[in-house]
């Protein structure tokens, strides 16, 4: 391990107080998440069908199995949470546990009360910086409630049987849950972004997507090699390299490690991140007056920079299938607003 041990040396980094979690979400995953924000009777809906996912099991299986980090246990995780929560001036810090598993992984799970797992391979894998922004990212997941809202739209399409409402076939649900993975993938973007916001240093953020793309040989990789097979996948635009693409990230939840750290760069490069280290991002306190329209205007330009500067083949598809979440969207919307009309 090359990181530091323990608590924490004091660091210079900007406290980002008051930001909303608008401030790093990519505009894809944004678009989602303030049009679902706006649905009237939204989180009540959803914790009244917590009881169907068995939050106080989930918890208690791993109070029972794995170990809760704090103070006296696995302390230089505990210190670099805490960290990330003070930088993005997090209300509360979800519990975390280091549960034994070979495999190399994270993850926030959870509706009311979210915790952070990551395993035994992630931590022997990672140095204590990596770490540092595994646990933002997981923490930016948090703040942004996707797993609060992923949740919903998975129970709301197993348990109100939303697809007779929606006109598509099996075709159409295919393209459904396309498009639903489509929104987890970029969230994953969104996570990326709040890791290095908290941790503040584009080259450990980089570094990260490194270690895990090559199970840790980091000597034996170079930035701009690693960077330019980023570029080199961007770049295929030959229609069959597009399919190809298509079928491959068809059942992804994550974007591939070279493309993360590709788009994570690009984002730096924009100079949003240097924006936002400047004290101008969104504060919480505008949360509720954000506007739907905007967001959804700013996911359009999203794509369609995105299809313009890879001339992607398959921008009409991922159009398409953009235009069934939107059904969805309205389908809730109408349910929601029946729901408070007086029977």
């Amino acid at each position: 391990m090359t990181g530091t041990s323990g608590k924490e040396p004091a660091r210079a980094r900007a406290v980002l107080h008051g930001i909303s979690s608008r401030a790093w979400e990519h505009p894809a995953d944004q678009g989602a998440l303030v049009a679902l924000r706006k649905l009237r009777g939204f989180d009540s809906t959803l914790k009244a069908m917590a009881s169907f996912v068995n939050e106080r099991a989930v918890r208690l299986f791993y109070l029972g199995t794995a170990i809760r980090v704090d103070e006296r246990q696995f302390t230089r995780l505990h210190h670099a949470l805490a960290e990330a929560g003070r930088v993005l001036d997090a209300p509360e810090l979800p519990e975390l546990f280091v549960i034994a598993n070979p495999e190399v992984n994270a993850m926030t799970i959870g509706i009311n009360k979210p915790i952070i797992v990551v395993t035994s391979g992630l931590v022997d894998l990672l140095d204590d910086d990596a770490m540092r922004f595994v646990l933002a990212h997981e923490l930016g997941h948090a703040l942004s409630g996707h797993a609060l809202y992923r949740t919903l739209l998975g129970r709301l399409l197993q348990l109100t049987g939303v697809l007779s409402a929606v006109p598509v076939g099996g075709l159409g649900f295919r393209v459904l849950v396309g498009a639903l993975l489509e929104w987890q993938r970029k969230s994953e973007l969104s996570a990326d972004r709040a890791g290095l916001l908290a941790v503040q240093d584009p080259a450990c953020a980089f570094r990260t997507h490194m270690q895990t793309a090559s199970g840790g040989h980091l000597e034996d990789l170079d930035p701009t090699s690693f960077f330019a097979q980023g570029q080199e996948y961007d770049d295929a635009v030959d229609l069959r390299d597009s399919l190809i693409k298509l079928m491959m990230l068809e059942q992804q939840s994550h974007p591939f490690a070279v493309v993360r750290a590709t788009e994570l760069r690009r984002w730096v490069d924009s100079g949003e991140y240097t924006r936002i280290l400047a004290g101008d991002y969104p504060r919480r306190e505008d949360d509720a007056s954000a506007s739907m329209s905007d967001a959804a205007k700013a996911a359009a330009r999203s794509y369609s920079e995105s299809f313009r500067n890879g001339g992607d083949a398959i921008g009409k598809l991922v159009h398409d299938a953009a235009g069934v979440v939107g059904s969805v969207r309205t389908w809730l919307g109408d349910t929601f607003r029946r729901g408070d009309e007086p029977g």
